[in-house]
C-alpha cells in the first residue's frame, strides 16, 4: 500500500486488528463487511513479511485433515477476494502436483489421499504416463504423482496489498508504520489497544502478528507454543512453461510466475532459531523436531537475544516491533543453489534458468503445525490468530473469516475446536 492516509488514529472502533498480513487484512475486511468499525495497525508495511515471501500456493492437497474444512472454505473465499479486487494478482485454479520419483514416495502420497477421501476432493493419483503427459515429456522419470486440478496459485507480492486496498475502500482504517505495544482492560475485559501513536478504544482485538505474536503475548503474560523458523525462497529468470501451477518434488518445488520465471523452494528446508521460548516449549516441539530431523537446521546465534527473543516493556516504552519494523533474514544461498540444481535435474527444460532474486522469511510454527485461533487466556476480547506454520497464504482468508466470526459471536464457518490453544496442554497431560 501507499503510506497511510490516516495520520491520526481513530479514538475508538469496534475492533482493532494487529498485523497487516493475510490473516489481519482479511479478518479486518470481513468485520467491516459485517458492519463493524475496524482499525488495522501494522508496525511496518502491509504484507512485508511472510505474506509476501511465501511460494504462492493455495492448496488443499497435502493438508492436515484438521485443516481441510477450513482450507476448503478458504479456497471459496479466495475466489471472491480475487474477483472483488479488480486487480491482477496472478490468481487462478492452476492445480497442485506432487511428483513421486519412487514407488515409496507415491505410496506416501496415496496414504494422504486415503485420509482426505471423506472431503470429496478432486485429487487423484496419476500414472507415470499421465504424469509425463502433464509435464509434456515422455521419459518415464516419475513413478506417478498426486494431482489436484482445483488447487490455486497467486502472486504473494500482489495479492495481500490488493486485498488491503479493497478493505480500505470499504471503510477499514489501515495505519502502517504503527506498532501495537499492548492492551488496556476494564472490568476484566479488553478495552483498548495501545500503539506507539496512542490508544484506540475497542471492545475486541485480533492479533494476527505472525512470527511476532508470541513476543507480543509474552509481554502480556500469555505463553503460546510458537517458534520462528527461517525459510528461504527465490525467483528464477524466465524459463519454458513446464506446468502453470505448483509442482512439488523432493529436492525442489516450483510455481510458475506472472513474469515467466518460477518461484523456487524446498519443503522442510528451514532453520529453527533457538530463543528463550524454545526452552519453555522444548518438549512440546520434540515431535516436530523429530519429524523434521535431517531436513531442518537448528541454530543458536545472535537471534537468541534478537527481536523475537526474550523481551519485556511497558506500554510507554519502545518495543522490539519498533526496533525491527520488518523481519528480513538473510537467505541460505548455498541451500538455494542446491535447490536450483535439484530443479534442473528434475526438470531438464529448466537448464538455462538462474536465480534472479532470493529472500528469507520467518515462519510462525506451532508444535503440530496447525494454527492457533482462540481467545487469549486471561484477556477476554483479545483473539489470537497465528501459527500458520508455513502454509498460511492459502488458508489465510479462512483463518481471517473464522477469527472474525468468533469475535462477532456468530456461528463459525467451521468447527474451531482443532485450533484451540488448550490442545497443547491437553496433549501434554
Amino acid at each position: 500500500m501507499n503510506p497511510s492516509q490516516h495520520p491520526t488514529l481513530p479514538a475508538a472502533v469496534d475492533v482493532v486488528v494487529i498485523g497487516g498480513g493475510i490473516v489481519g487484512v482479511t479478518a479486518a475486511r470481513y468485520l467491516a463487511k459485517d458492519g463493524h468499525s475496524v482499525a488495522l495497525v501494522e508496525k511496518g508495511r502491509i504484507a512485508a513479511e511472510q505474506s509476501s515471501r511465501n511460494w504462492g500456493w493455495i492448496r488443499k492437497q497435502g493438508r492436515d485433515a484438521r485443516e481441510l474444512p477450513l482450507m476448503i472454505e478458504s479456497a471459496r473465499l479466495w475466489e471472491g477476494l480475487a474477483a472483488e479486487t479488480g486487480e491482477e494478482i496472478g490468481f487462478g485454479a492452476k492445480s497442485t502436483t506432487y511428483l513421486a520419483q519412487t514407488e515409496k514416495e507415491l505410496a506416501t502420497r496415496a496414504a494422504w489421499l486415503d485420509e482426505a477421501r471423506d472431503y470429496q476432493l478432486d485429487t487423484r493419483i496419476l500414472s507415470p504416463a499421465e504424469t509425463d503427459a502433464l509435464l509434456g515429456r515422455d521419459d518415464r522419470r516419475f513413478a506417478g504423482a498426486l494431482h489436484t486440478p482445483s488447487d490455486m496459485t497467486a502472486e504473494p507480492t500482489l495479492a495481500v496489498p490488493a486485498f488491503a486496498r479493497r478493505a480500505a475502500a470499504e471503510g477499514v482504517t489501515i495505519v502502517e508504520g504503527c506498532a501495537a505495544r499492548g492492551v488496556e482492560t476494564a472490568g476484566g475485559r479488553l478495552s483498548g489497544v495501545v500503539t506507539e501513536r496512542g490508544t484506540i478504544a475497542c471492545t475486541a482485538a485480533i492479533l494476527g502478528g505472525g512470527a511476532w505474536s508470541r513476543t507480543f503475548l509474552e509481554n502480556l503474560g500469555v505463553y503460546i507454543p510458537q517458534l520462528a523458523v527461517r525459510s528461504q525462497a527465490a525467483r528464477t529468470t524466465p524459463g519454458p512453461l513446464i506446468h502453470p501451477g505448483g509442482i512439488g518434488a523432493t529436492g525442489a518445488s516450483l510455481r510458475r510466475r506472472l513474469d515467466g520465471g518460477y518461484t523456487l523452494g524446498r519443503t522442510n528446508a528451514s532453520t529453527f532459531q533457538i530463543v528463550p521460548a524454545a526452552f519453555r516449549h522444548f518438549f512440546t516441539f520434540v515431535p516436530t523436531l523429530y519429524h523434521r530431523w535431517g531436513m531442518a537446521k537448528i541454530r543458536v546465534g545472535r537471534d537468541f537475544f534478537g527481536p523475537l527473543g526474550h523481551a519485556r516493556w511497558e506500554n510507554d516504552e519502545v518495543t522490539p516491533m519498533e526496533k525491527v519494523r520488518i523481519l528480513d533474514p538473510e537467505p541460505d544461498h548455498a541451500l538455494l543453489a542446491d535447490m536450483l540444481k535439484s530443479a534442473k535435474e528434475i526438470h531438464p527444460a529448466l537448464a538455462g534458468v538462474e536465480i534472479a532474486e532470493s529472500w528469507g522469511g520467518m515462519i510462525d510454527v506451532t508444535p503440530d503445525e496447525i494454527p492457533i485461533i482462540d481467545e487469549a487466556p486471561g484477556t477476554p476480547g483479545l483473539w489470537i490468530a497465528t501459527g500458520l506454520s508455513g502454509h498460511g497464504f492459502g488458508i489465510g482468508p479462512g483463518v481471517g473469516r473464522l477469527a472474525a466470526s468468533l469475535v462477532e459471536g456468530r456461528t463459525p464457518v467451521v468447527d474451531p475446536a482443532p485450533f484451540r490453544l488448550s490442545r497443547f496442554a491437553e496433549a501434554a497431560a
